[in-house]
This record gives C-alpha cells, sequence and structure tokens, in this order.
C-alpha cells in the first residue's frame, strides 16, 4: 500500500503537461464539457445587468419618464439582481447536500433539468415581479453550477492538469459574457420585444446537450472512495485515464491513503464539520479568497455597459466596448495559465490584487470629473478596460483553482459552497458609484491578508496538502516545505487535538 502510495505521488510530481495530457484525455474531455454549463450561467447573470443599458427592455418594464423616456427604478433593479443571488444562495447549500449524497452527475443533471424549466418563466415575463420570480428560481441551478463544475474538474485530473482545468470554469463564464455581449449587440436596432426575447430563448441551446453529457461522464472516482466504492472508483479512473493497471491501482492507493488522513482530523462530512479543527483554517482561507474576488471590483465590471452609458459613451460604442473587453478576456485568462505554470497562484493572486487596488484609486478619481468632460469618461472607459484586462489575467480565473485545491477532499464541495455563498452575500451590498474608493482601499487590505494567509498549492497532491494543514505550516512556507506523504500522517493524538 505504502509503496503505491508513494510511486502514485512521485508520478504525479513528475508529470508534465503534456504527459498529463497523453494520459488523461478523457478526463480533460469531460472536465471541460461540464464546465461547459459555467458558460449558461455567466451568460445569464450578465444578460440581466446589461439589459438595463437596452432601451427596449426598458420600454417593456420600466416608468416613463418626464423626458419621454423609460427607466426600470433603482429598488427593483436592485431586486431582480439580488433576487438571482437568493436563488443562488438557496442552490449553492443544496447542491453541498445533493452532491455528497448523489454525486457530481446527477446533481448537475437536476439542475440542468430545473433550468430548462424555469427558463420558460423569464422569456413570457409579463411584469418585473414576474421577471423578479423568474430570477429567484433560475439562481437555484445557477447556484449549482458555479461550484459543482469546478469541484469536478479539481477531482478527475491529476496535478499537472488541475489548474488549467478549474480555472477554465472562468474561461466559460468569460464566454458567456462575450455570447451575451454579441447578442445584445445583434439585436441593439430592432425596436419590439425580441430585442429581450431572443437573449432570454438563446439560455435553452445549453441544458439538453450537457444533460445528455451527463448520462454518459464518468463519477468522480473521489467520490466513489468517500463513500467506500473502490471498485466503482477503479472503473471511473480506467475511464478517465489512458495508464496501465498498475498505474490506475497505485492512484486508488494514494485516494485511500489520502481519504483516510482526512477522516482522522474529519470524521463527518457535514457543514459543521467545516468548521472543526484543521478544516477550520482551510474553510478561512477558501472563503476569503472567493470573497476577496467579489469585493475587489468584479461587480463594478458586469455593469459595464451601463457604465459606458453613464460615463457619456454613445450607446452603440458602450455595447462595442463591453463586447471587445470580453474578447480580449478570452485571451487573457489563457496568458493566466501560462503565468500560474511559473510564478504559481499565490504570488499572481497577491500582485494581481495590488495592481486592482491602485487602478479602482485611478478610476475613482477620473470619475470624478464633470459630467461634460467627455475626455475624462473615455479615459475612464479605457482604465475599466484595463482593469477587466488585469482581473481576468490574475485574480479572476486564478481564484477557481485556489479554492479547489486548498479545501480538503472530503469536505470540498461543502466548503466551495460555504465560500460561494459568501462571495453572493457580498456581492447583494450595492456600495454606489463613489464605491471605487471603497474597494480601493479593501483591495489593499485584501493584499495584506494573502501575503500572511494564503498557501502556495502548486505542485503539491492533495495528500501533501493534508499534511502541510494538519503540521501548521506557514502559508509563505508551504511552497519550499518538504513532504513525505507515506511517514507524515496524522497520529491519533493529532486526530483528538484537532477535535478539540
Amino acid at each position: 500500500m505504502q509503496k503505491n502510495v508513494r510511486e502514485a505521488t512521485e508520478a504525479e510530481q513528475q508529470m508534465g503537461f503534456t504527459e498529463a495530457l497523453r494520459l488523461y484525455p478523457a478526463a480533460v474531455a469531460w472536465s471541460v464539457g461540464l464546465s461547459t454549463a459555467v458558460i449558461m450561467e455567466g451568460y445569464s447573470l450578465m444578460l440581466l445587468s446589461n439589459l438595463y443599458a437596452q432601451p427596449q427592455f426598458n420600454r417593456r418594464y420600466g416608468d416613463l419618464q418626464s423626458d419621454g423616456s423609460y427607466v426600470i427604478s433603482a429598488p427593483w433593479r436592485s431586486g431582480l439582481s439580488n433576487g438571482a443571488l437568493c436563488g443562488e444562495l438557496l442552490g449553492l447549500f443544496l447542491t453541498g447536500v445533493a452532491q455528497d449524497r448523489y454525486g457530481y452527475r446527477k446533481t448537475i443533471f437536476a439542475a440542468l433539468f430545473m433550468v430548462t424549466g424555469f427558463l420558460f418563466i423569464l422569456f413570457f415575463a409579463q411584469n418585473l415581479p414576474m421577471l423578479l420570480v423568474g430570477e429567484i428560481l433560475c439562481g437555484i441551478p445557477w447556484g449549482t453550477f458555479q461550484t459543482i463544475t469546478t469541484a469536478y474538474a479539481s477531482e478527475v485530473c491529476p496535478v499537472a492538469l488541475r489548474a488549467y482545468l478549474t480555472t477554465y470554469v472562468n474561461l466559460c463564464w468569460v464566454i458567456g459574457q462575450l455570447i451575451v455581449s454579441g447578442v445584445l449587440r445583434g439585436v441593439l436596432d430592432r425596436d419590439d420585444q425580441w430585442a429581450y426575447r431572443i437573449p432570454f430563448a438563446i439560455q435553452w441551446i445549453w441544458p439538453v446537450p450537457l444533460m445528455v453529457m451527463c448520462v454518459y461522464a464518468p463519477e468522480s472516482p473521489w467520490w466513489s472512495v468517500r463513500k467506500g466504492r473502490f471498485e466503482e472508483a477503479k472503473r471511473n479512473l480506467a475511464r478517465l485515464t489512458q495508464g496501465s493497471e498498475d498505474a490506475i491501482d497505485a492512484t486508488l492507493a494514494l485516494m485511500q491513503h489520502t481519504n483516510e488522513l482526512e477522516e482522522l482530523s474529519t470524521a463527518g462530512t457535514s457543514y459543521r464539520d467545516c468548521f472543526r479543527g484543521i478544516n477550520l483554517r482551510r474553510t478561512e482561507i477558501v472563503c476569503l479568497t472567493w470573497l476577496i474576488q467579489a469585493i475587489c471590483g468584479a461587480k463594478f465590471m458586469g455593469y459595464s455597459t451601463v457604465f459606458y452609458v453613464a460615463a457619456g459613451v454613445p450607446q452603440s460604442w458602450s455595447f462595442n466596448l463591453t463586447l471587445i473587453q470580453y474578447a480580449i478576456g478570452f485571451v487573457r485568462t489563457v496568458l493566466s495559465w501560462f503565468l500560474m505554470a511559473h510564478v504559481g497562484r499565490r504570488t499572481l493572486y497577491l500582485y494581481g490584487t495590488l495592481l486592482l487596488c491602485c487602478l479602482l484609486v485611478i478610476i475613482g478619481s477620473v470619475s470624478l470629473a464633470p459630467r461634460s468632460n467627455h475626455v475624462a469618461h473615455w479615459a475612464d472607459a479605457i482604465l475599466l478596460t484595463v482593469f477587466i484586462f488585469c482581473y481576468d489575467l490574475t485574480v479572476g480565473p486564478v481564484c477557481y483553482s485556489l479554492i479547489s485545491e486548498l479545501s480538503s477532499t472530503r469536505l470540498r464541495a461543502k466548503t466551495v459552497v460555504l465560500a460561494r455563498n459568501l462571495y453572493n452575500v457580498a456581492g447583494i451590498v450595492n456600495w454606489g458609484a463613489k464605491s471605487i474608493f471603497f474597494w480601493g482601499g479593501i483591495c489593499f487590505c485584501c493584499s495584506l491578508w494573502i501575503f500572511f494567509r494564503l498557501p502556495e498549492p502548486k505542485g503539491r497532491t492533495y495528500g501533501e496538502l493534508d499534511i502541510l494543514f494538519a503540521q501548521g505550516v506557514s502559508a509563505r512556507k508551504f511552497s519550499c516545505t518538504m513532504v513525505d506523504i507515506t511517514d507524515s500522517t496524522l497520529s491519533r493524538e493529532d486526530k483528538l487535538t484537532a477535535k478539540q
């Protein structure tokens, strides 16, 4: 057993990117395929915020103003946006329970089935209350897509591919945003109800093909191991890799050994166990890592089209700029893969947050210029594009890799759910236009926390990370501490200490 564990650990650490692709092509294909569900979520969440800048949508659901224009009131805007977030909060907690009991495939399938039905409410909405109900109900499956795809990607691939497949989830977000921007730009010249109904209807493209994929996709072998179904785990591993039977047996032994390590510190798999013993630190790190993504100005990016219009940029150019920024965002996320491979997750997250802090202060200062200063408004638009460039190169994609790697395998689904819910709660708070300065200050505080508390998981197997956390290794020493996974195991005394 120990020989297999050691061999599997050494094989994962020595495996390069090219070899990992050769041995795990099926894992890459299934992970990329199921992560496509996040395209739908990124599309849906960005759709509503950008429809606020569409005259046809405002004319249908807004109130007539004295100047003859139609506007949806601020309370209703806030209610619609927060309605989706409230639905996501419920969906996330249900996901944590359902995934642990039924597995990844069945949970994703159920969420896709739900969203297919709930989309009818949005498409046929006759008024704002009906639109709100649709947003709340659709938020439930959207919450599932937010976390379960990342967790699945982190469990079906080796260490060499972990960063790429988990951050691909962020790329799916960018693709969704790019698609919605292109769709809205395409219907901009329409003057009827289809200007906003077509964008709603396009969301039906994804669910059915993805449900078919869920039927045939292999379950996560880590989930099977946690359930004690070792033969099932071996069959799923065989479907994910082209390695030899001996290599599959060694990988399975490593999974069993890692699961046993975590059982010593965490006997249960409930939400309460996320706040006990060793896992309390891991929960703090994962939750605050995702919170940082929310309070570094990400909310501000979702309303980029509205911001451009409010800044005095012509409407057609506002949609063009939004389309351009998301198109470039695709390239930025791919570039982040190369940066992570060379500098690591922690470094990229730290310097990315500091850079966003500086940009927010500059954008806020320029926004103080009077509305008559068109040069300042265009400068703000350009600076916002630069901000999004830096975000999609650093904080945006790297977050997904960190939250999936730093949570324990037994509590991953629930830890990630708690983190995403904290992210969503932070997104409910709207600090107004001058909040840019607030975000700038918060970004600086976040960079301090990253420096002292965020570990570097690059190149570590899940078993090694378990031992480093169990030994209380400082975050700044994670990357240089030597670990022998077969010798440095948790003792029973460690277990009792962790429980206290």
